[in-house]
């Protein structure tokens, strides 16, 4: 009974190894080819696993791909809950946003494979045969937005509660689309280091910020 128990013990750490495996070869192809130009035959050679391998952990390349986009966003949001981790208790709006965007274009740069994918699926329709994943992708810009919500209303705290959130609801969109092009510029190859698009869309987002907030306090009423 022992030796039964060790052996399973012992497929089974196989079996998880060879998942992974494949989940990490399909991340990085797919990061560079697309879902539509990665073959189960590429990723055979990658792996150097039996196509049989695939398909025993996997019931497609579809079910393939929504996995991958899950461990990716899984792996992207804990490494963003880490970067941010005790934030600065004090300093002005710019100083606090500089801190959390410089720390959020440090995850960018170790996490190219995800992100990459993750703009090849939002401006595709490579993933319309995996709902899952379409799905997935759909979450992590929800999440995303909420996460820059979050680190402007944290940067406008000391304005008041309502202000801050007012700031954070008008840019999250805006913060979002500076993220996309900043990580563009860097596949690109445009010779600019993202942490200076990060220190730029600090001021720009802190600059209309605080117009916003200006224009509230001279309203009347405000």
């Amino acid at each position: 009974m022992e030796k039964s128990a060790q052996e399973a013990h012992t497929g089974n750490s196989r079996g998880r190894r060879s998942r992974q495996e494949i989940l990490d070869a399909a991340a990085r192809v797919m990061s560079v080819r697309g879902y539509a130009g990665t073959s189960i035959s590429t990723l055979v050679k990658e792996t150097g696993l039996p196509k049989s391998a695939f398909y025993h952990h996997f019931e497609s390349k579809a079910g393939l791909l929504s996995a991958v986009m899950a461990q990716g966003a899984r792996g992207f949001f804990e490494a963003m809950r880490e970067a941010h981790r005790d934030p600065p208790a004090g300093g002005t709006p710019r100083e606090r946003l500089g801190w959390y965007l410089r720390r959020t274009g440090e995850v960018f740069v170790h996490r190219e494979e995800f992100l990459r994918l993750l703009l090849v699926l939002v401006m595709s329709e490579e993933a319309a045969e995996a709902p899952e994943a379409t799905r997935t992708v759909v979450d992590v810009r929800g999440e995303g937005r909420d996460l820059m919500r979050h680190m402007i209303r944290s940067s406008f705290a000391g304005e008041g509660e309502e202000a801050a959130d007012a700031v954070a609801d008008a840019l999250a969109h805006f913060g979002m689309a500076g993220f996309d092009g900043a990580f563009v510029s860097l596949q690109s190859g445009d010779g600019k280091p993202i942490a200076e698009f990060m220190e730029q869309l600090a001021d720009a987002l802190v600059a209309i910020g605080e117009s916003l907030l200006a224009g509230r306090r001279s309203a009347p009423g405000g």
